[in-house]
């Protein structure tokens, strides 16, 4: 897999990251490689992690959908995934559309406020009625005094709406696969493996455990989808227990 040597920017949102990876690696938005975006987009959000930026919820969550679709598209029933690709699909198509004609508005209006005319002499009363919350008066005077907001600590409204998700870590998956494959004789089918996640977050982390595993040769992978199976090849799972792994 080619790996992203670009240093990190900051997008808007998780479809736009998305985005730039299919204009990056030239995918075809009307058939996305499900496959290579889940390779692309989990590396990205990890390098994120790694350089310790913060990461939103959303960015999660969408790495947790791409992973459920290319979990789902290893079953023999592919309906389903193949209705999340649609509508994932879509989705991207509408922000590209919605950002590209947003762009062009923006150049076609561009200079339009550039105007000189004379000055007009308005009678007014200088008299400020206005009434403001205290709060507000003092971030005004800070934008007066030239001070950054962003050193200010968020009010509470930025974070009504959130919903806190527990992130469940790949390090305590590869311990519970290796106590699964211990138990069960060493081997598994590959599904099997899944059948106790509770959500989304638990199926990503699955699945990075067990590639981090087979990359890491403690595990072999045998057959396609469904009925392949997951055989444990060494006790020595001692090195698991560094910080990456969290």
């Amino acid at each position: 897999m080619e790996q992203i040597s670009y240093k990190l920017e900051v997008f808007e949102g998780p479809m736009d990251l998305l985005l730039h990876l299919i204009s990056k690696h030239k995918l075809n938005i009307y058939d996305i490689p499900i496959l290579t975006l889940v390779e692309q987009y989990t590396d990205y959000v990890k390098r994120m992690q790694e350089e310790d930026m913060y990461v939103a919820s959303a960015f999660l969550e969408m790495a947790a959908r791409l992973v459920y679709i290319k979990t789902v598209s290893l079953l023999p029933v592919y309906e389903e995934a193949e209705k999340l690709k649609q509508e994932l699909t879509g989705e991207l198509i509408e922000y590209r559309d919605c950002k590209q004609m947003a762009q062009k508005l923006a150049e076609q209006t561009e200079g339009f406020d550039r105007f000189v005319r004379e000055p007009t002499q308005v009678e007014a009363d200088p008299t400020y009625t206005r009434l403001h919350e205290p709060s507000e008066l003092f971030r005004a005077y800070l934008r007066a005094a030239g001070k950054r907001l962003r050193k200010l600590p968020p009010p509470v409204e930025a974070f009504r709406g959130i919903v806190a998700t527990k992130i469940v870590s790949v390090e305590s998956k590869i311990r519970s696969i290796y106590q699964t494959l211990r138990s069960g004789g060493r081997k598994q089918r590959f599904y099997r493996l899944f059948s106790g996640a509770q959500s989304r977050s638990d199926l990503v982390a699955t699945f990075l455990a067990v590639l981090e595993l087979a990359k890491s040769k403690k595990v072999r992978i045998d057959g396609d989808g469904k009925s392949a199976d997951v055989e444990l090849l060494t006790d020595d799972f001692g090195d698991f227990g560094s910080k990456e792994w969290g």
